[in-house]
């Protein structure tokens, strides 16, 4: 689920810190403080400031920091086929940049492996740039150099719907890849950058992952065979991943259930699925929400009750997006969320060195084969 990150950001908020655990900073005891914690399909934002103020309130990077997450991987917009993607992505860009700009001292824009540990030394929130559409490339190419230089490091080949290079997660004919998408996997692997296939068509991911010569990711999904979801995976499909070296990351949202409201148990059981079809080399998270969690309060869900109107209006919105259907899984919607999803795998016999992997390790290895540093 794509979600403008202002709106999805600024529903979250302090008022679910609560307790001496969710005070904890990266530096204490425990494997925890000491890894390197990737959230592979995250967002930024400032839930207490106004829209218009790009500088982060001491407030927001003290959460921030509490959730202990190394590194997150923001979007650059746009998704989906609209008027001038390629206009819409020259001014998401110029966003982005104004945001590091005036944030110098908290983040810090990640164009190789290397500036991840650099972040985590400088206790500074990594961020990798990366796409979830290429609607904005079109049979454009040479634009995928252009977006390596702009610090874009990972590019999603669709979004849910159809674009030039295959079909999306919602189209019913699942056309699978088009000549053109082929060919943009091979420039996306010509510029040393990962190719991300989030939300495809079960057919398009299957025929991009045979095609990818490089390690690629599915940065932020679920498990198929758990939930038949068009949002979900196939285990074919995740153990191809895995087989070129990959990653598949499971996401904190609606569609691990399909009444759209999973639990803890839920999620769990959807990591764990993946890692055993795909081994425990080949597992992350990518949440799709933003390193702060949501605060419900009526005037936060007013505005995701409009978000969601508008994506059903767009004809993006995914099956199970709804008015009440919110982007989380309620039992980890706290700032401490990731150290309490990784105690409870850890509850279940997780070893430390099988977590590190799965929080953080196995994006970095695959961030390194695909930028170097």
């Amino acid at each position: 689920m794509q979600v403008d990150r202002r709106t999805l950001i600024a529903t979250g908020g302090a008022a679910l810190l609560a307790g001496p655990a969710l005070a904890q900073r990266r530096g204490q005891s425990g494997w925890y403080d000491r890894a390197i914690i990737i959230d592979g399909l995250g967002g930024l934002g400032d839930p207490y400031t106004p829209e218009e103020q790009l500088r982060m309130s001491d407030r927001a990077w003290s959460e921030t920091l509490a959730t202990g997450v190394t590194v997150i991987r923001d979007t650059v917009m746009p998704v989906g086929n609209v008027a001038d993607p390629w206009a819409d992505y020259q001014k998401g860009i110029g966003e982005k940049r104004n945001i590091f700009n005036a944030n110098p001292d908290y983040l810090m824009l990640v164009r190789s492996a290397a500036d991840i540990l650099k972040a985590e030394r400088e206790k500074k929130l990594g961020v990798i740039l990366g796409t979830q559409d290429t609607a904005m490339v079109g049979p454009e190419l040479d634009r995928l150099a252009q977006m390596k230089k702009d610090g874009v490091l990972t590019v999603q080949l669709t979004y849910n719907n159809r674009n030039l290079a295959g079909d999306g997660a919602l189209e019913p004919a699942n056309a699978g890849l088009s000549k053109l998408g082929r060919a943009t996997i091979e420039r996306i692997e010509a510029e040393k950058l990962l190719l991300d296939l989030s939300h495809g068509g079960a057919r398009t991911m299957a025929e991009a992952t045979a095609h990818a010569k490089r390690p690629l990711v599915i940065s932020h999904t679920g498990a198929r065979a758990l939930a038949d979801h068009v949002r979900n995976t196939s285990d074919e499909t995740i153990k191809a991943v895995a087989d070129k070296g990959g990653v598949v990351g499971v996401y904190f949202m609606p569609f691990l259930t399909l009444d759209s409201r999973p639990k803890g148990e839920d999620l769990l059981r959807h990591v764990e699925h993946v890692a055993n079809v795909a081994g425990e080399d080949h597992v992350g998270i990518g949440t799709d929400n933003g390193p702060l969690p949501l605060l419900l309060d009526p005037e936060a869900k007013e505005r995701l009750r409009k978000w969601a109107l508008e994506r059903i209006k767009a004809g993006i919105a995914a099956p199970g997006e709804g008015v009440d259907v919110y982007p989380m899984v309620e039992a980890y919607n706290s700032v401490d969320r990731y150290r309490r999803f990784a105690a409870d795998l850890q509850k279940r016999g997780w070893s430390v060195a099988r977590l590190e992997k799965l929080m953080g390790g196995n994006f970095l290895r695959v961030y390194r084969e695909a930028w170097g540093g």
